[in-house]
């Protein structure tokens, strides 16, 4: 890997960050919009990112093949940033607990998944990307299912219709009719000796 792409990354962080904020707006949650991905511009993230930088998808994937399946960039991000399932998950006694999404989160996970699906896949893009991306991975995510079910829809109706339907009002009450099909708290279990 060697050569560090600091401006190359420098610029897609910009461009990814605007148009989280572009949607972010749309679906009536600004301020997460403002504050979505600042992580990103911390040593930890920002130089390691640069080094894996390709363009063309995360730098995550790059720098988990360098090293054994872990990466210290996405440990990071995560652990700073509620609108990633995973900052959801905690370990019981080996069990794992995935607790749902708040809503604000959920909303700004769904932006986020728009806007790195146009700023990767560039003139290609189409409305239909950000879920077909989510269905193909959908089934690895450690994610509960209400926070699945609920970005599954909003993506399905962005798809279609695009924002023009995805108003606060109406993804508000999507969200909490979703809550009620499902346990906002799930258990994987995972060790035998509990």
């Amino acid at each position: 890997m060697g050569k560090y792409h600091l401006i190359k990354h420098f610029n897609l962080v910009n461009k990814h960050r605007f148009l989280v904020f572009i949607h972010s707006v749309k679906l009536g949650i600004p301020l997460r919009g403002l504050l979505h991905d600042l992580s990103k511009y911390s040593p930890t993230e920002f130089l390691d990112s640069a080094k894996y930088y390709n363009g063309t998808s995360s730098p995550i994937y790059a720098q988990r093949l360098e090293h054994q399946m872990y990466s210290t960039i996405s440990v990071h991000h995560i652990k700073h940033n509620k609108h990633h399932f995973e900052y959801w998950i905690d370990i019981y006694k080996g069990d794992l607990i995935l607790r749902a999404m708040p809503y604000k989160f959920a909303l700004e996970y769904v932006a986020d998944m728009i806007s790195a699906s146009k700023v990767y896949n560039g003139k290609n893009y189409t409305r239909d990307f950000p879920l077909k991306y989510f269905l193909k991975r959908k089934d690895h995510f450690l994610m509960n299912s209400c926070t699945k079910d609920f970005v599954i829809n909003m993506l399905t109706i962005y798809k279609d219709k695009g924002f023009r339907p995805l108003k606060r009002k109406f993804t508000k009450s999507l969200y909490e009719e979703t809550l009620k099909r499902h346990n906002q708290v799930e258990i994987i279990k995972v060790n035998k000796i509990n």
